[in-house]
């Protein structure tokens, strides 16, 4: 069987090639080398410079990709690629290929993978720590022939250890997921996920959570991050050393729980979930006279919210249209700040609390009059959901158009009220990512 042991240097970001080596092996020995530095025909960042020492000039009349493709080709024919971390190097070699117009697909190994089950143990199976663990010398760490040539020393220990026929050929089988999972992710956590509705966690060497997902089904969803060719993807799954995951019984509660998650968290790589929209809402509060006030705010500065808009200007419209209805003060609604009496120019059905006309007893009671409005015009809905086992139901609970939260109930409970719901509730925050998902999706309503 033959082997080319690769590394490639590149540009970050971008991930153009600024060096490539290639150690053609046997099994027994390097048979053939290709090394060489590439022009990128793109910008070295500094920081990258400072790691491997590659500068813009160094690069400048190197030759580009296309030049060395045949090279490349031609070396790694009928081999197996084998790399540290092989999917970083493996990806960025097909992408330099996919930009030439040339298709490049070969059987890969990752010595991480590998060390992870012949030489467990390590506390890290980084290169170079593996390296300095096993006395193996690196002539020249972060550039490519270095780090290539102390993977073929690497490579040819994993060789030595005892099962190393069976597990080389297991990680080779087309079924085998080896070649696909992320270098620092054991085998066994990838395993451990159900084929059933959830959220996830991609957590990073430190336990650091760096990407929140939903799935219908959990380790299909998972797998199908490993296949993306995508630069986030890519950088993402090289980070990955850990994955948790809790169970949802169904998408639209695996939608909820994710959005909760990410607001709680903010990975790194969930940006465009990141946002987190205002919602609007009125509320109530007692000054020290004793007038009761109707106010209105983000739904996160409002306490006991009566009910929610999506935006301040719905907001403000219908606490102008209380205002016509039971009389209220625009002052004491807070339509207008800063002013002795009212004098809004739309509404005119104040009886005079802020000319002192009427009595704080006198206008609560329109206040009070106006707040069971809000509240008799009120919807609970209730809307049923499959549970997380067979022996369970879920539900969604929103109230006036506000959502509560959801919950799970044994199948043994009786159930006679939404009132008796509450007692299972997991309290949710609400906005407007969640409104957007609960708009989106038909349910059916708990009887």
């Amino acid at each position: 069987m033959m082997y080319t042991i690769i590394d490639v240097e590149t540009t970050g970001q971008t991930n153009k090639i600024t060096e490539i080596s290639i150690f053609k092996f046997n099994g027994d020995k390097v048979v053939d080398e290709f090394t060489s530095l590439v022009n990128p025909e793109d910008v070295i960042p500094y920081y990258i410079t400072t790691l491997t020492g590659i500068d813009n000039a160094m690069v400048a009349n190197a030759p580009t990709f296309a030049e060395i493709a045949q090279q490349v080709l031609d070396i790694t024919e009928d081999t197996i690629f084998v790399a540290h971390n092989v999917n970083f190097d493996y990806n960025v070699i097909r992408n330099e290929f996919k930009a030439v117009d040339k298709d490049f697909r070969r059987k890969k190994l990752c010595t991480v993978r590998l060390s992870r089950k012949l030489l467990a143990g390590h506390k890290s199976f980084s290169l170079g720590k593996l390296c300095k663990d096993l006395n193996i010398t690196i002539e020249g760490r972060h550039r490519a022939r270095g780090d290539a040539e102390a993977t073929v020393t690497l490579f040819k220990i994993l060789l030595q250890q005892e099962n190393a026929t069976t597990v080389f050929n297991s990680f080779l089988k087309k079924t085998s997921k080896e070649g696909t999972l992320p270098s620092h992710l054991p085998t066994e956590v990838f395993n451990k996920l159900p084929n059933t509705p959830g959220i996830y966690y991609f957590k990073n060497k430190k336990g650091k959570i760096i990407y929140i997902g939903k799935a219908v089904d959990l380790k299909k969803r998972v797998l199908s991050h490993f296949y993306s060719k995508t630069q986030k993807a890519l950088d993402m799954c090289r980070e990955t050393a850990d994955i948790d995951f809790e169970l949802s019984g169904s998408e639209l509660i695996a939608l909820l729980m994710e959005d909760a998650a990410i607001k709680q968290h903010y990975p790194e790589y969930n940006q465009l979930a990141k946002r987190n929209l205002k919602n609007y809402a009125i509320f109530c509060y007692t000054d020290r006279k004793g007038i009761i006030h109707l106010a209105y705010n983000t739904l996160k500065n409002s306490p006991n919210p009566l009910k929610v808009f999506s935006n301040v200007r719905q907001c403000r419209a219908y606490v102008e249209e209380l205002c016509f209805l039971f009389n209220l003060c625009p002052k004491y609604c807070h339509l207008q700040e800063g002013v002795q009496a009212c004098n809004h120019h739309k509404i005119s059905a104040c009886n005079g609390i802020c000319r002192e006309n009427e009595t704080p007893e006198e206008y609560n009671i329109k206040v009070n009059n106006a707040i069971q409005h809000i509240h008799k015009i009120a919807k609970i809905e209730v809307y049923k959901e499959k549970g997380r086992t067979e022996d369970e139901e879920a539900f969604v609970l929103l109230k006036n158009g506000t959502y509560m939260g959801y919950g799970f109930i044994n199948n043994t409970e009786i159930i006679t009220s939404n009132e008796q719901l509450e007692n299972y509730l997991i309290p949710q925050k609400d906005n407007l990512d969640i409104q957007k998902i609960l708009r989106s999706v038909k349910h059916k309503k708990i009887a």
